[in-house]
């Protein structure tokens, strides 16, 4: 038996802003993502966008503004300098 959804939720899936509860609530290419302390539709990252890479399992739910993951066929990898200073922590959706 399922429960219906709360009325602040839309039956339609969501548009970018929309507040959400899962992915699943959200329109394709977006995922429900948290900003502040609540959860909205976020765009899925690109090539080339900044992502975040999570060493710990569980360390996603720590962050204030979540961002999505890497679109499919996207890994979010160390991104390379060029130069003798590779010392960027900087995370992008690079292709696998």
């Amino acid at each position: 038996r399922r429960t219906p959804a709360p009325a602040w939720l839309p039956t339609a899936k969501g548009e970018e802003g929309d507040f959400c509860l899962r992915s699943s609530d959200c329109a394709a290419g977006l995922c429900c993502a948290r900003h502040f302390w609540s959860k909205i539709c976020k765009p899925v990252l690109r090539e080339g966008q900044v992502c975040t890479r999570h060493r710990r399992k569980g360390t996603h739910g720590l962050e204030i503004f979540q961002r999505c993951q890497c679109a499919e066929g996207l890994a979010c990898r160390l991104q390379r300098e060029h130069g003798p200073a590779d010392t960027s922590r900087l995370h992008t959706c690079q292709r696998h």
